[in-house]
């Protein structure tokens, strides 16, 4: 088995750009094909390297696949996955894994297993049930139990399983407080829900950001680890997909922050006014949105042309030769992820795996004070971003709003 355990903290490394474009692309890719409107969260970082250590090994149109998907030559992803498993140990709150498990009578070729992050090989046991015990226990270990299983099940036919787990933890750092939140329109309106609120003087948290589809306010909600999480409120019609793939690029675009935003309603969700108060004061945001508990679990199979594993998963033939002289095709891939927001922080985690077989208005007086509000009281995105090199650790969509408590209204 492959464990590369990076929640040490180690040198301020970063992971290299071209890394960070890769796998926020994989995010792009994955988020554009968001057909739904339910809440879900999905994790590139989790699943990219995966792609990138099969895509090395492939032959022929599997791996003009993988390397589509993965967004680099094939000669260079087990490169730049040790990249960014290796930059990882900078980000203080986030642990990442990598295991991988082949039958025991399966042989590899040392020039790809040597290559690898850790170079050692666990094994599949005969019995298929303890193989999924073994592998639940995994998934569970690296993840402090959000990820209680593998998002896969191993059976007679499965040769080889390469998994990858993420866990991704922070503490905000100035802490929300609870409050009543009554959407008046939209599709939350006159539900009674609980909400999280917060007042700053930091104008620059609120952004935003012009799109070739209209405006998109993104709202960061900064982290104590270095990683912080954006609420992206697109326009009403907006769909979840696209809202989140303006919100990726929006990453590396231009933005107009709330100390520069001109009065009136200038984004989705926006108000900015001046206000008279009786003594000089700080501009002021007021933030309000919901928490928030998602879990989802994807096959990957069932839109396999964006991982790269439609040739690959095809069985009539093996597609890795360099893996190893039995041919092998993908057999199953899969993730499940899971992402929890309350007012005190923001944590997720998430496993994918890949399995292999045998191929075959008040009165104006006094004192100017800016005010701005932005309440987030309608389904929108989340981007989970490392604050420096701008890599997108989890995204999703929040279509389920938590009810205020009963107990709490009387």
């Amino acid at each position: 088995m492959i464990t590369a355990n990076l929640s040490i903290r180690g040198d301020p490394m970063q992971p290299k750009a071209e890394t960070v474009r890769a796998v926020n692309r994989l995010t792009r890719r994955w988020a554009g094909a968001q057909a739904g409107v339910e809440s879900t969260v999905f994790s590139s970082p989790s699943l990219w390297p995966l792609l990138a250590l099969l895509a090395d090994p492939a032959a022929g149109p599997a791996r003009q696949e993988l390397e589509e998907a993965v967004g680099v030559r094939a000669d260079r992803a087990i490169r730049m996955a040790h990249d960014l498993l290796d930059a990882f140990s900078s980000i203080r709150g986030t642990r990442t894994a990598l295991g991988l498990w082949t039958a025991e009578d399966l042989s590899l070729y040392p020039e790809w297993t040597l290559r690898l992050p850790t170079g050692l090989t666990g094994r599949l046991d005969k019995d298929p049930a303890v193989s999924r015990k073994r592998l639940d226990a995994w998934a569970a270990e690296h993840t402090d139990g959000l990820i209680p299983s593998m998002p896969v099940q191993v059976d007679d036919a499965t040769q080889l399983v390469l998994a990858g787990a993420q866990l991704v933890r922070t503490r905000w750092l100035r802490p929300f407080t609870d409050t009543l939140l009554w959407p008046q329109e939209g599709p939350w309106r006159d539900r009674p829900l609980l909400g999280l609120h917060r007042t700053s003087s930091l104008l620059d948290r609120l952004a935003v950001v012009g799109t070739p589809s209209g405006p998109l306010t993104v709202l960061k909600v900064l982290g104590s680890t270095g990683v912080d999480v954006h609420l992206l409120l697109g326009p009403a019609q907006w769909t979840p997909s696209e809202v989140l793939a303006q919100g990726i690029d929006a990453l590396h675009g231009e933005a107009v922050t709330g100390d520069r935003l001109p009065l009136g309603e200038p984004g989705p969700g926006v108000s900015v006014t001046d206000e008279r108060g009786f003594r000089p004061d700080r501009p002021q945001l007021h933030v309000t949105t919901t928490p928030f508990r998602i879990e989802a679990h994807h096959d990957l199979m069932v839109q396999a042309a964006l991982y790269g594993l439609v040739t690959a998963s095809d069985g009539s033939s093996g597609h890795f030769p360099g893996i190893g002289p039995s041919p092998l095709a993908v057999q199953r891939a899969a993730q499940s992820a899971l992402a929890v927001f309350d007012a005190k922080g923001f944590e997720s985690a998430a496993v994918s795996a890949v399995l292999a077989a045998p191929g075959s208005a008040p009165p104006r007086r006094g004192y100017p004070v800016r005010r701005l509000t932005a309440p987030v009281d309608r389904p929108f995105g989340f981007l989970t971003v490392h604050r420096t090199s701008r890599l997108v650790l989890a995204a999703g969509w929040v279509a389920d709003p938590v009810p205020y408590p009963e107990d709490d209204r009387r």
